[in-house]
């Protein structure tokens, strides 16, 4: 039993930051940005970024784009588009399902080095031609410290 709850923690330890926005009727408005605040202390570690989405099996597209915005402790600011792929061509849902969920975690960052220190700020926006976005349950961000 000891083994198992050690186990659970030497797996958190690597996750710097971990978070999901849970969207009202299970519908994401243009309007209703995703945004995730994180402290960085540490600008030497090398980090893995994902993204997790939480939408059913109902979603009525293969994708999802999404307007990045990242904001910078210096005050710099970059803003993106980016698509996610949620299913394949044969309309199968990439990730994991139960029920009629689906969870899938989109690594979109490998092995960053944060260029700075303090407040960095990530906003998402759904950049889909549907307003609102229906049946996104969930929309998640986290930054785990890499192995490499």
């Amino acid at each position: 039993m000891v083994g198992i709850a050690l186990f659970f923690i030497s797996c958190n330890r690597d996750v710097v930051y971990s978070k999901y926005i849970t969207f009202k009727d299970n519908e994401w408005h243009a309007k209703d940005k995703a945004v995730f605040d994180v402290e960085v202390n540490d600008n030497q570690s090398l980090n893995n970024i994902s993204l997790m989405i939480r939408h059913a099996d109902s979603y009525p597209f293969s994708n999802i784009f999404l307007f990045v915005t990242t904001k910078y402790p210096d005050g710099k600011v970059l803003t993106d588009t980016m698509e996610v792929v949620l299913a394949n061509g044969k309309g199968e849902w990439h990730g994991s399902g139960a029920g009629d969920i689906f969870d899938l975690t989109v690594p979109i960052k490998k092995n960053v080095r944060f260029p700075q220190t303090g407040k960095y700020q990530f906003i998402f926006e759904q950049g889909m031609r549907q307003d609102p976005l229906q049946m996104v349950m969930d929309f998640g961000f986290e930054i785990k410290k890499s192995k490499e």
